[in-house]
């Protein structure tokens, strides 16, 4: 994937915030990721047993988190070929509680150049939460509930709540929270989340300010991307990098 910006969101009132850097890792591919991929690929609507809170990182999941401790490496070492200031690599992480960001964070920290700041987990960065569906395959919906599938139709991507779920939107408010809350505690810190595709989208639409929108269906984010936001000369933080995976190679 090209590095840079693919989706700008509409014009909003972007807040000043005290934090120096946020950015935001998603996980590496989950088992459940793998397995989505392949029930496209043969058609398969069956859900997945378990809880979605507890998949874990596939081999080529774990593969591309030790991908990402390089990277997070070289932005301690001031390597220039990492985003980031040189030198100037994350002094605060924040996870999500779920197995595969765990994980993930696990093996970047367990490279031998990365000294790991602090950590903590926060409930906020969880993923979104499909309801009844949960562990369900992406064309579940279509098959297994018609009715549902013509709601999404109707109200479309970023306002469709499953049953007992989540809408994009209700991700952003806690998110919003989670940000706002993090600025109080952590002025002038430079914070890496590790979290999920939602989070990211979430994090770019509060940095964004009020009143801002996606013209589109929510920007697509990779496994084991970085996104990176930089606080400029007025305390915004402004989006430089977005859904980055040239730090992954060939794995």
């Amino acid at each position: 994937m090209t590095p840079g910006i693919t989706t700008a969101p509409g014009e909003g009132l972007a807040p000043p915030y005290t934090l120096a850097s946020l950015w935001a890792v998603r996980h590496g591919q989950s088992t459940a990721n793998a397995a989505f991929a392949e029930a496209e690929r043969t058609g398969s609507t069956e859900p997945l047993p378990g809880r979605d809170a507890d998949v874990p990182l596939s081999e080529l999941g774990r593969a591309q988190a030790g991908a990402l401790g390089r990277w997070l490496a070289g932005l301690a070492d001031g390597d220039g070929n990492s985003d980031g200031a040189g030198g100037q690599g994350p002094d605060l992480v924040v996870c999500s509680p779920y197995v595969r960001a765990r994980q993930t964070w696990e093996l970047m920290a367990g490279h031998p150049r990365v000294i790991p700041p602090p950590l903590l987990v926060d409930e906020r960065l969880r993923d979104r939460e499909m309801g009844i569906f949960e562990m369900h395959p992406p064309d579940a919906l279509r098959a297994r509930s018609p009715e549902e599938e013509a709601r999404r139709a109707l109200v479309g991507d970023w306002f469709y709540r499953p049953p007992g779920g989540e809408a994009l939107t209700d991700v952003v408010l806690r998110v919003r929270d989670f940000v706002d809350a993090l600025d109080r505690v952590a002025p002038g810190r430079r914070v890496l989340l590790i979290a999920h595709d939602a989070i990211a989208v979430a994090v770019r639409l509060v940095c964004a300010g009020l009143g801002a929108t996606f013209p589109g269906p929510p920007p697509p984010v990779p496994n084991a991307s970085v996104s990176w936001w930089e606080s400029d000369d007025g305390g915004r933080l402004r989006l430089a990098r977005w859904g980055d995976t040239a730090h992954l190679g060939p794995l």
